[in-house]
C-alpha cells in the first residue's frame, strides 16, 4: 500500500516556538488529527547538512555534507532519487540548496528557477534563491506544483522563520510572529491536502539562538518540531521519531521497497511497517 506524501521543512524554526505560535497546527493537534513529536536535530545544526540529513537518512559527519558552503551534488540515496527508481513523480518548492544536491550544481537562476525535466531527481521544480522570499508566494508555488504535475512526493521548504532569526534573534516577536505567518499560509493548504488523502509532514532542519545564528548543541538550536498528519502514521504518542528516520518513513508511505532506510516501526500504521 502506498500514498502520496507533503513534506515540509520549516527552516530554522525550533520546538517551542512552534508549539506556542503554530495555532492552527496546534488546533489539528487537539482535534486528534495531528500528533506533535520533539525531534533533536544532526550536527552540525546548519541548513545544507540538515537538508541532506533530512532527505537521505545520513549523518552530516558520514555524508560530507558538514557546513553550508559544501556546494555539490549528493552521493547519497535521497527520497528524491529512490523516488525515482521506483518511478514516482517529485517535486520540490524550496531554497535553492536542494536544486544544487539534488539535481544540478551550482544554480542558475535563469536555468533552475522553474525546473521541468523527467530526468531529474527533482523532476519539477520552482526554487527561490533569496531568504526573504515570501512565505505565502513559496506556499502557493507547491500548490502550484501539485496541481499541475500531481506528485508522489512533495517537498516545501520555506525560509521566512530563519531569515527572521537571523536578523532578530531566537526570542524575539519577529521571530515568533514569522512562525505565525507561517502557520497562517499553512492554514490555507493543509485542509485541502488531507481530505485529498496525502501524508503530511510538517518538520525544521534546526533550531536559532540568541545570537541571530546555529550551528551548535544548544538546545534551542537543537530541537525542532515534528508534526505528523495522515492515516498512514500510528499517531503514537511514545514513539520516538528522530530526525533521520524521516527519509526511511517517507520512502516506507511512498511504497518504495527495498530502501534500507531505518524508520520505527512504532511510528507509521502496521501497513506501512512491514519488513525492509
Amino acid at each position: 500500500m502506498s500514498k502520496k506524501v507533503i513534506l515540509i521543512v520549516l527552516d530554522g524554526l525550533e520546538y517551542s516556538a512552534g508549539e506556542q505560535c503554530m495555532g492552527f497546527l496546534q488546533a489539528l493537534r487537539e482535534q486528534n488529527k495531528a500528533t506533535l513529536y520533539k525531534l533533536q536535530c544532526e550536527l552540525p545544526s546548519m541548513s545544507r547538512p540538515l537538508y541532506e540529513a533530512i532527505l537521505t537518512g545520513v549523518a552530516p559527519v558520514n555524508s560530507g555534507i558538514v557546513h553550508n558552503a559544501v556546494t555539490r551534488l549528493s552521493n547519497q540515496e535521497s527520497i528524491f532519487s529512490l523516488a525515482r527508481s521506483a518511478n514516482l513523480t517529485t517535486a520540490a518548492a524550496a531554497y535553492h540548496w536542494f536544486s544544487e544536491l539534488y539535481n544540478r550544481t551550482p544554480f542558475q537562476a535563469k536555468r533552475d528557477r522553474y525546473t521541468m525535466d523527467s530526468e531529474l531527481a527533482i523532476q519539477y521544480g520552482s526554487f527561490y534563491h533569496q531568504d526573504h522570499y515570501p512565505d505565502d508566494h513559496l506556499f502557493a508555488d507547491a500548490e502550484a506544483l501539485r496541481r499541475h504535475h500531481d506528485p508522489d512526493f512533495l517537498l516545501i521548504h520555506p525560509m521566512n522563520i530563519d531569515d527572521a532569526g537571523h536578523k532578530a534573534g531566537w526570542d524575539s516577536s519577529k521571530y515568533r510572529n514569522t512562525t505565525r505567518h507561517a502557520d497562517m499560509a499553512l492554514s490555507e493548504y493543509l485542509p485541502d491536502w488531507l481530505a485529498e488523502g496525502y501524508q503530511v509532514l510538517v518538520t525544521a532542519d534546526h533550531g536559532m539562538n540568541n545570537d541571530f545564528s546555529h550551528g551548535g548543541t544548544l538546545t534551542e538550536e537543537r530541537m525542532v518540531p515534528l508534526y505528523v498528519l495522515g492515516d498512514g502514521f500510528s499517531h503514537d504518542p511514545d514513539a520516538q521519531p528522530q530526525q533521520l528516520d524521516i527519509c526511511g518513513a517517507v520512502c516506507q508511505l511512498l511504497g518504495i521497497k527495498g530502501h534500507n532506510k531505518p524508520y520505527p516501526k512504532d511510528f507509521l500504521e502496521t501497513h506501512f511497517t512491514g519488513a525492509l
